[in-house]
């Protein structure tokens, strides 16, 4: 006869190997018998005890008496088979395990209400998001029925935070009335109470009033000490810290933030928080431009998300992350592969937000490479999610030489945000395409926007964002020598940051303003570092732009703006005037200037003698 012998640190697969095996259960061990009663009958932490036997501490195999014996032959114990390996895969963090079985055992007999929560945590970490919420509204029911108000409480808490989420206000709204009303009728405090705070933070941040919205996440934390609930304390500690940074108290709110971690990487809190707090706190770090921090913690999440083959839910946003992160960090091909594989598991646990993020990476690196279709694509595919593909969109028709398109929608972007988070976003972009559409005046208050928001908080990207933008307006400026010093220290910033790509764009221009300063040499020591970096990285439409620049002569380089590139390739091709600012769409006074400016600046007469300069120099 088969072995069926399992022991009681067997695997899950062991475990349910053995069950297969041992489907005629008159014929398993005795040692597989002892097994089963040892760990399904019993609810872990119990005190219960069959025939004498205290199961939670006796090595020896259980007695049976004789009906417990009866059902064990007939194979009546199934669905308690079931929940062993439910909780057993639950205790071993195998998430889909635990929901395939606690699933079966809730089809053959109703789960007791602690298995009902494991079902629930199991649907929500597995991204089964309808099951999710079928399962709190079991658990929170069958808390009601049992007269446990505060848990009841708690379970509306959380599916109202997750159809917040999900964006459907009007139901979440109504569970955490539903949850108010519970603790109502509580005589004592609790910790329920704070929970229910959190939702306030929320609306208070959603109104820009950051005071009351420090308050309310102040007295959860409270709450939360007073009744020693970890995964309290820590939400509310780090929603202090993420106010903060929007009030510009940079190094109060990384304090913070940083303490409520503390509690996330010691295994403190349930693996909802756990997740939750990783990709809010990263999320933080990344909208101030904290590259360090945001890279620390995605590695901490990275790390975490794979101690859990089968965890969906946090997995595909920690893919998210990366991807961002690794485009900075010039590893496109891993941005790509990443992206896509976190829009498969944010798909799949329907996480809109994220999806769409992870769809804006996507973009953004085929843009870069010059796959401008791609990036089309992908850009819509973000907007269909909900997302706002700016300012990679904007900067996907400045790239197309689209630049009144460019103009149009950074304009308007930029006019529709209030917020001073998502405006810095944006400004880097603002500033790019208005020089490229001879704006300065407006480049260059975007430009002091963005150096104010680096003087606030602080962090390195930042510094290194505002410096590039200063040099390029002083180089459009005609202000070479002030150009260099802010170039010089966007270049050391983008190097400090481990950021390859831009720092290649800031050695271009520094060749550019070298050869302006008539430092020839220097100019193109700059020029080949920069197409060196952009080779390496596929960065197409930048090594044809530095391939043109190091054919031209000097002065001649440094005289062009891009836009009268743009317009004498568009000559060279044999476009008229009327022509060109269609394409371009500019108005034909604007075409004749830049045609103008064109001639004089290269000292030739005629359409043709600028043709052959443009061919001579490889332009076309």
């Amino acid at each position: 006869m088969p072995d069926y012998t399992v022991r009681v640190d067997s695997s899950t697969a062991e475990i349910e190997e053995a069950l297969i095996g041992a489907a005629d259960c008159r014929k398993a061990s005795g040692a597989f018998r002892s097994f089963m009663f040892k760990h399904a009958i019993l609810h872990p932490g119990s005190k219960a005890a069959i025939d004498g036997w205290d199961f939670r501490s006796s090595p020896e195999p259980v007695r049976m008496g004789r009906s417990d014996r009866q059902k064990f032959n007939s194979g009546s114990l199934e669905e308690t088979d079931q929940l062993v390996l439910g909780r057993k895969a639950y205790e071993e963090r195998a998430w889909d395990d635990a929901y395939r079985f606690l699933s079966r055992a809730s089809e053959a007999a109703p789960l007791a209400v602690d298995d009902l929560e494991r079902l629930a945590m199991s649907a929500y970490l597995t991204g089964r998001d309808e099951e999710y919420l079928r399962a709190l509204e079991r658990t929170h029911q069958a808390y009601r029925d049992a007269g446990n108000g505060r848990r009841a409480a708690r379970c509306a808490f959380w599916l109202g935070l997750r159809l917040a989420f999900r964006g459907e206000m009007a139901p979440a709204t109504g569970w955490f009335g539903r949850a108010h009303r519970l603790l109502e009728r509580e005589p004592h405090d609790c910790a329920e109470q704070g929970y229910l705070m959190l939702p306030r933070v929320e609306q208070h941040l959603a109104a820009g009033n950051l005071d009351a919205a420090y308050a309310a996440a102040k007295g959860a934390v409270e709450i939360g000490e007073r009744f020693a609930d970890a995964d309290l304390v820590a939400c509310a500690r780090h929603l202090q810290g993420r106010i903060l940074l929007r009030q510009r108290r940079t190094m109060e709110g990384f304090a913070l933030l940083d303490e409520a971690m503390v509690s996330v990487t010691a295994g403190e809190l349930s693996p909802i928080l756990t997740g939750l707090i990783y990709c809010s706190v990263i999320e933080a770090c990344q909208q101030v431009h904290a590259l360090g921090r945001a890279r620390e913690w995605t590695s901490a999440l990275g790390r975490w998300c794979s101690q859990q083959p089968q965890l969906v839910s946090f997995s595909g946003t920690c893919l998210m992350h990366r991807a961002e992160i690794k485009r900075l960090s010039g590893a496109w091909q891993d941005a790509v592969d990443e992206a896509q594989q976190a829009v498969e598991r944010l798909t799949q646990s329907n996480n809109r937000k994220d999806a769409a993020g992870a769809w804006y990476q996507l973009a953004e690196v085929h843009r870069l490479r010059g796959d401008f279709d791609a990036a089309e694509q992908a850009y819509r595919s973000a907007s269909q999610y909900g997302f706002e593909p700016q300012p990679g969109f904007a900067l996907l028709r400045l790239a197309n030489r689209h630049v009144d398109a460019a103009v149009a929608a950074i304009r308007r972007v930029m006019g529709a945000t209030t917020d001073q988070v998502r405006r810095m976003r944006l400004l880097p972009a603002h500033v790019e395409i208005m020089l490229a559409a001879d704006d300065i005046e407006e480049a260059r208050r975007a430009c002091r926007e963005l150096e104010d928001a680096a003087e606030s908080y602080g962090t390195e990207l930042l510094r290194a964002l505002a410096a590039h933008a200063r040099g390029a307006v002083e180089l459009a400026e005609g202000e070479a020598q002030a150009a260099a010093v802010w170039l010089r220290q966007a270049i050391e910033g983008w190097q400090q940051v481990d950021a390859p790509y831009e720092a290649g764009r800031v050695r271009v221009m520094m060749g550019l303003a070298c050869r302006a300063l008539g430092d020839d040499d220097s100019a193109a020591l700059e020029l080949q570092a920069a197409r060196t970096v952009f080779q390496q990285l596929g960065a197409a439409p930048d090594v044809s732009r530095v391939d043109t620049l190091l054919n031209m002569r000097s002065d001649e380089a440094c005289s062009l703006s891009a836009r009268e590139l743009q317009v004498l390739r568009l000559i060279a091709s044999g476009k008229t005037n009327k022509e060109i600012a269609n394409e371009l769409h500019l108005s034909g006074k604007t075409v004749d200037r830049h045609v103008s400016n064109i001639f004089n600046k290269l000292d030739v007469p005629t359409r043709a003698a600028a043709t052959a300069w443009a061919y001579e120099h490889r332009l076309v």
